[in-house]
């Protein structure tokens, strides 16, 4: 279990580094070269990230790679919506995007259950 909470946790950071280094360009106050900056020097800290979150939950998952793959989805899908409604002001609070956002809840759940 501390393996899967590990993964998970790793993917969770991952998921905000790759937010910050592909939408900080959109921010009011941000220039591009600053933007372009921030991304190149994340990207090897959110490969390893990856890769890690990647290891810690296949061995945690009986080594399910579809598991992995899923879980991975559902945790962008959870950070994704909360970072662009604070940091670019557009609401997650459409019908569209709840319904994604329970079915990424509903994918952890499965894949975490059974």
């Amino acid at each position: 279990m501390p393996q899967l909470i590990t993964g998970i946790f790793m993917f969770a950071v991952m998921h905000f580094g790759i937010w910050w280094s592909t939408n900080a360009q959109f921010i009011d106050g941000w220039d591009k070269k600053t933007a372009l900056t921030l991304s190149i020097l994340m990207s090897i800290p959110i490969t390893l990230l990856a890769f890690f979150a990647s290891r810690y939950t296949y061995y945690a998952v009986n080594e399910k790679m579809w598991t992995v793959r899923f879980l991975a989805f559902g945790m962008s899908y959870l950070i994704f919506p909360v970072l662009t409604w604070l940091f670019l002001n557009e609401t997650p609070f459409t019908a569209k995007t709840i319904v994604c956002t329970i079915l990424s809840v509903l994918i952890i759940f499965v894949q975490l259950r059974y």
